[in-house]
Order: structure tokens, then C-alpha cells, then sequence
């Protein structure tokens, strides 16, 4: 706890603002991830179930939960163009927070690498105030300064991860209600 301590009161402002900045990232993409996955997860059970009792003949429209249902019961007879309009509401919601994903995951290692070349030049500025340099001394310092580089990295891998791994969910979610939409058109033109 006390190296800590010494790295941020070693650190200048601006340091200390990009690790602030990327931790905020971190927190960030955790919750976007936990909040998406939880959503995704629960409407792709909802409608796999629905889809799974229209392909049995249990039922001939969605169930009540479904998303799609909301519009199907304000029209009489359903039709292609209210089944995708309902479909690109649902991804659209339920793929909030996904452009924040790829956003940290596209700026934080700039933000690292920024926080680094900061603390390179302040390495250096003290360097040369200094009458001798050795490599003891110019290496633990470069190092702290790529401590900033190293969280950067470690934010994006995170952000770039949860972003695939939604996206597939979206991606499932979509498919689900495309099979339900082919369902309803189906049963109509019979």
C-alpha cells in the first residue's frame, strides 16, 4: 500500500488524471457489460420460449412477453413491416451502452500511452536536472511511467471482450425475433 502511495504522490496531475480517467473507463465497462448481459440474456430466453411455442403449435402469435407482442396486439393483421419495425426497437434497446464499449475500447490505450509519454518527460525533465544519470536510476522511473500504458491495455481488453460477447448476444436475440417475424408472416398467408 505505501509503494502506491508513493507512485501517485511521485506522479504529476496529469498522471494521476489519466489513471483517474481510466479507472472510471473500467467501472464503466463493467457495468455497461453486467447491465447488457443480464437484459440480453433474459429476452433471449423470453423469446426462445415464445419462439419454441409457435413452432410446436401451442400457440399461433407471441407470447405476452414477448417484444414483439406490444405491436402485434395494436394491429389486426399482422404484417412485415410492423414485425421489423418491433424487431429494430427491441436490438435497439436492448443494445444500449454497446457504442461506449467499443469507444473504451478504441481510446484507452491512447489514454495509457498519453499518461506514459507525460511521464516520460517528467522522468526526463528530472533526469537532467540531475548531474549523472545511471541506468538505476532512469529504469524504476520509465517503469512507473508505463504503468499508465499497462492500464490502458488492460481497460481495452475488457471493453473490446464484453463488446464481442453482446454483440453475439445481440446477434442471437435478433435471429430469434427474425424466426418468430417468418412465423406470424407464415401463418397468415396460409
Amino acid at each position: 500500500m505505501g509503494s502506491l502511495l508513493d507512485y501517485f504522490m511521485g506522479s504529476s496531475a496529469i498522471t494521476i488524471f489519466v489513471l483517474l480517467l481510466l479507472s472510471v473507463y473500467f467501472i464503466a465497462t463493467f457495468w455497461v457489460f453486467f447491465d447488457r448481459f443480464y437484459i440480453l440474456n433474459s429476452r433471449i430466453a423470453s423469446e426462445a420460449k415464445s419462439l419454441k411455442s409457435l413452432y410446436t403449435g401451442q400457440s399461433k402469435s407471441v407470447s405476452s412477453n414477448s417484444l414483439i407482442f406490444t405491436y402485434l396486439s395494436r394491429v389486426n393483421i399482422p404484417n412485415k413491416a410492423i414485425l421489423e419495425a418491433a424487431s429494430s426497437d427491441a436490438i435497439r434497446v436492448s443494445t444500449k451502452g454497446l457504442t461506449w464499449l467499443s469507444i473504451i475500447a478504441s481510446t484507452s490505450p491512447f489514454i495509457g500511452l498519453f499518461g506514459t509519454v507525460i511521464g516520460i518527460l517528467e522522468t526526463f525533465s528530472r533526469l537532467g536536472a540531475q548531474s549523472s544519470a545511471s541506468l538505476s536510476v532512469v529504469a524504476p522511473a520509465i517503469s512507473e511511467a508505463l504503468i499508465a500504458t499497462a492500464a490502458g491495455i488492460a481497460v481495452a481488453i475488457f471493453a473490446y471482450t464484453f463488446h464481442l460477447i453482446l454483440k453475439r448476444k445481440a446477434y442471437e436475440l435478433s435471429s430469434l425475433l427474425a424466426s418468430q417475424s417468418e412465423v406470424i408472416l407464415s401463418q397468415i398467408e396460409e
